[in-house]
């Protein structure tokens, strides 16, 4: 019951994602055992795209849902070990320090293995006007 409360609590905040942020405006969600800070939402030179920087702290055990984006992921791990599920892939635990790219629409989830807190900053390139992330199957 306790896997599927942190489930249920980090997809709901990955939903989130969504909200208006401008830039240069910080913006802090907390929902349960995940906590998501909000750094930059910036038009690129690139016409139709944006950088959009998340910094997410997971409480220990916690799992966002899997979920895609229209874009590319660059993650950053800050603290703790966090294991990614990439769709067509083993899983893989990226620890401090260690950074990840996940394609443009590759279904993955996320999950904090450790017994402390982990955190990763997220930087997304995606395209303009659509949901940062959609939840997948």
């Amino acid at each position: 019951m306790k896997q599927y409360r942190n489930t249920l609590a980090a997809a709901i905040v990955v939903v989130a994602a969504g909200l208006s942020l401008s830039p240069g405006q910080a913006q802090d969600v907390s929902l349960g055992d995940i906590k998501r800070t909000d750094l930059l939402r910036q038009d690129l030179s690139a016409p139709g795209r944006e950088v959009i920087q998340v910094l997410v702290e997971f409480g220990p055990g916690v799992v966002a849902a899997r979920h895609f984006h229209h874009g590319e992921e660059l993650v950053f791990v800050t603290e703790g070990s966090l294991e990614y599920q990439l769709e067509g892939r083993p899983p893989v635990v990226v620890k401090a320090g260690e950074v990840l790219f996940i394609p443009h629409g590759k279904p993955h989830a996320v999950r904090n293995v450790g017994t402390g807190k982990a955190a990763e900053l997220a930087t997304y390139i995606v395209e303009k006007g659509k949901p940062l992330l959609v939840l997948s199957e």
